[in-house]
């Protein structure tokens, strides 16, 4: 157990790792699309990567149409495991569409022991989630 001081600290040291080991300018928030976001995220229990909708539910719909017509691409060209959740509640209970890639693997951002491979997931997750929004952004604008 980590007091949330140490468990601070832990988390700064893996993204810091994370960037000096895969030292690239990822998109995340720069979609240039209102509303879409990319995201890594890593806890005690899991990794996942994922296409974030946070938009008025308007343009919600708008965007999960769209992305739901590319579905067939993403999962045969890119991202064969991706799960759509039209409807997710984020921890503040805000509602949002997401379109993830969960990390198989048993990991941990406190076990120092799971970083290499969850930095080596975010990575290979990322970029092809990337290369399937550059190839699309066109397709998504509202």
């Amino acid at each position: 157990m980590f007091s949330k001081e140490e468990s601070k600290k832990i988390r700064h040291e893996f993204w810091t790792s994370f960037g000096k080991s895969f030292p690239k300018k990822w998109i995340l928030y720069n979609t240039k699309l209102k509303g879409l976001s990319f995201k890594f995220h890593f806890d005690t229990k899991k990794a996942f990567v994922s296409l974030d909708i946070e938009d008025t539910l308007e343009g919600r719909i708008k965007y999960w149409e769209k992305i739901v017509a590319l579905r067939s691409i993403l999962k045969e060209e890119y991202l064969p495991e991706a799960v759509f959740e039209e409807t997710f509640f984020l921890e503040n209970g805000k509602e949002i569409s997401r379109i993830h890639v969960t990390s198989d693997q048993k990991v941990s951002i406190h076990n120092k022991n799971t970083w290499q491979e969850t930095m080596e997931f975010f990575n290979e997750k990322m970029n092809l989630f990337e290369a399937f929004f550059l190839e699309n952004q066109d397709i998504l604008k509202v």
